[in-house]
């Protein structure tokens, strides 16, 4: 149940139509991110706001383009400038799916240093200090969900269209994995309901999600599993890395190692995945669990980085082979897991 005084507060920041919003999603952003923050855009849009920028520090994966309001978005590492000015020019400020303004990547310092009313709406532990407003429930399945009942306790159910209905549906289908984790609530499928009644084809909206590979990426996707998976037994872990060579041969686009790492984790026996991958300037990975063993501490300790119990993500600067070997020395030891 969503605090009665904060939905009050945020009503009333909303009165004013004329208002500058600016929504901004984390680094790299997943379908919840994109899904969360397109969702709150045409609500806001559907509801007579006049002035509302959608910023992303990076770009994301073409699966997830397919959204309304999508060429609406800017993208900070190709208009840097215009990313910049919506973020300070807006008196309220959406931060999406991240509860710490390092997370907004090259928007960080713009982000913390804006003089607006910053509202976070996030489902991610330990959130962060700097916040004005905060909607923050690590019970929920998805920010997305989260986007969801705070326009319901607003405007209530009916005010919800089709192109608001199905951003939040691919929000909560991408961060469940097809409601595979993080998905034992019943809340989560009673809104799922609610924004089929609107409209949503789930199968076709999956189709889109899931269904659009390229021949490169499943080509990357098989190299992965054949030629780059390590499994240590003995530890109930495995392991995929890409270097940039890796990526180059198969013509890497973003996205294309977008789930990749659940596939080590779907072997049987094992209850820690990662995933290593070669970016310009630092490793980029990605860790699954299942069970209690929590990731998210893991990664803090680690890697620079955070997420949730059993899927986190962060990044090393020690190259890969370095990389490699204290993962693997860290994995061995046990007690740092």
């Amino acid at each position: 149940m969503l605090d009665k005084q904060r939905i009050e507060k945020l009503s009333d920041l909303l009165k004013d139509k004329e208002k500058g919003i600016c929504i901004v999603m984390h680094s790299n952003p997943d379908g919840d991110a994109v899904g969360a923050s397109l969702g709150l855009y045409a609500f806001l849009k559907e509801n007579g706001h006049k002035h509302i920028n959608v910023v992303a520090p990076d770009p994301y994966p073409e699966f997830l383009q397919w959204m309304p309001g999508n060429r609406n978005v800017l993208i900070a590492a190709d208009s840097k400038n215009d990313s910049e000015l919506a973020v300070r020019s807006a008196s309220v400020l959406f931060c999406l799916d991240f509860n710490g303004f390092e997370r907004a990547g090259m928007l960080s310092e713009t982000v913390a240093g804006s003089n607006a009313l910053k509202v976070v709406v996030d489902h991610h532990p330990q959130p962060g200090e700097g916040f004005d407003l905060v909607f923050s429930d690590t019970g929920a399945s998805s920010t997305a969900e989260i986007v969801y009942e705070i326009i319901s306790a607003m405007c209530g159910n009916e005010s919800i269209s089709i192109d608001t209905a199905q951003c939040l549906y691919a929000g909560i289908v991408t961060d469940t994995g097809s409601f595979s984790y993080g998905s034992n609530n019943p809340r989560t499928y009673e809104i799922v309901a609610r924004l089929i009644e609107k409209g949503v084809d789930g199968a076709y909206l999956h189709r889109l999600i899931y269904s659009t590979y390229s021949e490169d990426r499943m080509r990357l996707l098989g190299y992965c599993l054949s030629e780059k998976l390590r499994v240590m037994h003995r530890e109930n872990t495995a392991f995929i890395s890409l270097t940039r060579n890796d990526l180059k041969r198969f013509n890497y686009k973003e996205g294309d190692t977008e789930g990749v790492v659940n596939y080590a984790l779907n072997i049987k026996g094992m209850n820690f995945a990662a995933l290593f991958t070669e970016m310009d300037d630092h490793i980029k990975v990605s860790f699954r669990s299942a069970g209690e063993l929590d990731v998210n501490s893991f990664a803090r300790r680690h890697y620079n980085g955070g997420g949730h119990k059993n899927a986190a993500g962060g990044k090393s600067y020690k190259g890969m082979e370095n990389t490699l070997e204290e993962f693997v020395a860290l994995v061995k030891r046990g007690s740092d897991i």
